[in-house]
């Protein structure tokens, strides 16, 4: 029989070098989907919407509206975790004002956008969670609802996401939140694959 492998704690630099890569490459891909005018779920989807209702931007928009959620992270996941998340949120709401003033597209295809837009975003939601982090929002009040009103955290995201894309039919074409639709799925469809504590050795 082989023997137990014990996993080994992150480093400082590991954590910030993740936490830096993670944010990175979710700004890029906020900022790919924001230039083809699509959405996507959870907080990030909600901000996203915001914006292009008032025209004001989504580092700040995302920022502001992840603040109080931060208070339900620390009462469900601690102090490390919540800094962590803190700390990824702001680094992400900072990349997406910087990334458009450096990058831009003279032709995206909204298909293009939305399949970019998932494979970009996944691996980074991936660095930040194994790096014990998040960006927020969403997902800690489903927890905290699991824990609270025995209701189920994927039930609770879920419907989030349908009352959003609804929603976006509003402000956005029918088609364009198809498309959204594609993205967010490629998103969870990398999370679900790759997520897994049985795979993945590190804390």
């Amino acid at each position: 029989m082989s023997e137990a492998v014990t996993p080994k704690p992150h480093t400082l630099f590991e954590d910030a070098q993740g936490l830096v890569f993670g944010a990175l490459i979710c700004a890029l891909g906020i900022h790919i989907l924001t230039s083809a005018g699509l959405v996507t779920g959870q907080t990030a989807g909600l901000a996203v919407l915001i914006g292009y209702v008032t025209g004001w931007s989504f580092g700040a928009v995302f920022f502001v509206v992840n603040l109080p959620f931060y208070a339900l992270a620390l009462a469900r996941m601690g102090m490390g975790f919540t800094l962590r998340t803190f700390i990824a949120v702001g680094l992400l709401s900072g990349f997406t004002l910087i990334i458009p003033e450096f990058v831009s597209f003279d032709r995206l295809h909204p298909l293009a956008a939305a399949i970019l837009f998932g494979t970009v975003t996944g691996p980074g939601l991936l660095a930040l969670f194994r790096h014990r982090a998040s960006l927020g929002g969403v997902g800690i009040l489903a927890l905290w609802m699991q824990d609270r009103l025995a209701v189920q955290a994927g039930w609770v995201q879920l419907g989030f996401d349908a009352v959003l894309f609804a929603a976006a039919l509003a402000v956005i074409d029918p088609l364009l939140v198809l498309y959204s639709a594609l993205g967010a799925f490629i998103v969870n469809l990398i999370i679900a694959v790759n997520h897994r504590k049985d795979r993945y050795i590190g804390t």
